[in-house]
């Protein structure tokens, strides 16, 4: 039974650090071959893959976020957590933590993000 389960402000200002965090259960992030992604959907549009950690900690971004991304992990507490630096309001997006096998198969239910002032 893996969940997960997305933690974190629902508001972040312009210029800030949104910082979000997975926590999982029923599935270690360590295990091989697992990895833990983030993707996000603005409000309208399709969603955007924003970047992974593999079971052993490797980490790869989206080109065009790659520069403000960065994935960690806390093995100790099963989580995975996402930071997205100088964030805009074109930031604003619900963000999803999937797992990923051959295919995203599971999702958390997602949280909304909003950058705003």
């Amino acid at each position: 039974q893996v969940q997960l389960q997305e933690s974190g402000p629902g508001l972040v200002k312009p210029s800030q650090t949104l910082s979000l965090t997975c926590t999982v259960s029923g599935a270690s992030i360590t295990s091989s071959y697992y990895a833990w992604s983030w993707i996000r959907q603005p409000p309208g549009k399709g969603l955007e893959w924003m970047g992974v950690i593999a079971y052993e900690g490797s980490t790869h971004y989206s080109p065009s976020l790659k520069s403000r991304t960065s994935i960690s992990r806390d093995t100790s507490k099963n989580q995975f957590s996402l930071q997205l630096s100088s964030v805009i309001p074109e930031d604003t997006a619900v963000y999803y933590c999937a797992r990923v096998t051959a295919s995203y198969d599971y999702w958390g239910q997602g949280t909304q993000v909003t950058v705003s002032s």
